[in-house]
């Protein structure tokens, strides 16, 4: 039998956001640590904020390492374990990045010595507070880093794909050092795998670390293009889980769909818990996945200013702990066994054009011709499409390009 789909939630405190560790209060997080356990929800993902934990490069806060141990034990106590994020990085449209790395000291995050020196002290000292804990999962080197390295960031730090695996594989060995045989993980956004000038890139992603992690936002232009219940965007995470696929080389890498919410007004208050019981039922039938960790626990304050107003209602419970009708629906998924897809959908293994499979392109068209014809399909790099091996390891029956896919009329049978 595969194991069991973890569900879980990233954690955002619902007194102070994240600066609650500014001035942590331990009380406080048991509540909201007792409001997600009460859902039924075995793992959180945890964000220490980057600046506040190193605000000086050789300077790691005792103090606050203690609030993340006391955190993680707060969480194993509710029967929750525990993966941390270390480079914060980015939140919600927020950049928290340490003053030693900005305007004066303005250095590249990915390639200077002294700072990825400084970002592998940060990750080893995490990484090693927690190392004895049963409960912790391991480390994600940071959330969605890779928007530092190119446009549409305002200030990008700019690298080559090389300099990016270089760097992410130094950080990851720190990790594996420092809390050996943990899961230890990157994580990107989305533009890993649709934008053609991203320097992290899908072979990075599906090949580094100890599994694959993919953050399913719709509002990258799926539900402004098909609209709030269209299969596009209900089933968008059980396409970036299986387009992830085609670059692993262990053809049974295990996915974390490690992010994904419903985002208003693009999916309505009123509609968040059909969104959510339509995107659990698609990604559930994704052989290998790991686990689904719902973005957020908590909504944000509204005494808090400037968040994008997507933000504030995210939560699955609200600001006073009182849970929402897509909590429940996500209390109530059960984990289930997925049969191998044995229609494989050709993808370029040029990250230079990845882009084809961005909402709107040829491969996230013709993904979802198959899904509507009954397909379950799944997707291979066109340097791997005449591989046997490798397609019967993934119980891979048949191969099909988009162009022959959508020179097809819905609805009819391939010849």
């Amino acid at each position: 039998m595969p194991p069991a789909v973890r569900f879980g939630v990233n954690y955002t405190p619902s007194e102070g956001w994240f600066h609650h560790w500014l001035d942590f209060d331990l009380d406080s997080v048991r509540a909201d640590l007792d409001s997600i356990a009460a859902l039924g929800l075995d793992h959180i993902r945890v964000f220490p904020l980057w600046p506040y934990f190193q605000p000086d490069r050789t300077l790691i806060r005792p103090r606050a390492v203690e609030q993340l141990v006391a955190l993680a034990d707060a969480a194993a106590e509710r029967g929750l374990d525990v993966n941390v994020d270390g480079l914060q990085g980015h939140l919600s449209s927020f950049d928290f990045l340490p003053a030693w790395t900005r305007t004066w000291h303005r250095r590249n995050l990915f390639t200077d010595p002294e700072v990825v020196s400084g970002e592998v002290a940060y990750l080893r000292t995490l990484a090693a507070a927690l190392a004895d804990r049963p409960n912790f999962i391991g480390m994600t080197i940071g959330n969605e880093v890779n928007q530092f390295a190119a446009g549409p960031h305002p200030d990008p730090d700019r690298i080559t794909a090389e300099q990016a695996g270089s760097w992410l594989t130094r950080l990851l060995a720190a990790c594996a050092e420092a809390a050996p045989g943990r899961l230890h993980l990157h994580a990107s956004y989305d533009a890993a795998w649709y934008q053609d000038d991203q320097p992290f890139t899908p072979a990075h992603s599906a090949r580094l670390g100890d599994l694959t992690a993919v953050h399913s936002w719709v509002f990258d232009g799926t539900a402004q293009r098909h609209g709030r219940s269209a299969p596009q965007t209900e089933q968008h995470a059980a396409y970036l889980v299986e387009l992830s696929k085609a670059w692993a080389d262990d053809p049974h890498r295990p996915v974390w769909l490690q992010e994904v919410g419903a985002p208003a007004p693009l999916i309505p208050a009123e509609h968040a818990a059909a969104f959510t019981e339509a995107t659990l039922d698609a990604v559930l039938d994704c052989p290998g996945l790991w686990g689904v960790t719902w973005w957020c626990s908590h909504d944000v304050s509204r005494s808090l200013a400037d968040f994008p107003e997507l933000e504030y209602g995210l939560g699955l419970l609200t600001n006073d702990r009182k849970p929402k009708d897509l909590a429940h629906v996500l209390a109530a998924a059960e984990s289930r066994a997925a049969p191998a897809r044995a229609t494989a959908l050709v993808v370029p293994a040029d990250p230079a054009r990845r882009s084809r499979c961005a909402p709107g392109g040829p491969v996230f068209d013709a993904w979802f011709r198959l899904a509507a014809d009954g397909a379950r399909p799944t997707t291979v790099l066109d340097t791997r499409a005449d591989d046997r091996g490798h397609l019967a390891a993934r119980g891979i029956t048949e191969v099909v390009t988009p162009d022959q896919v959508l020179a097809t009329a819905p609805g009819r049978t391939r010849s």
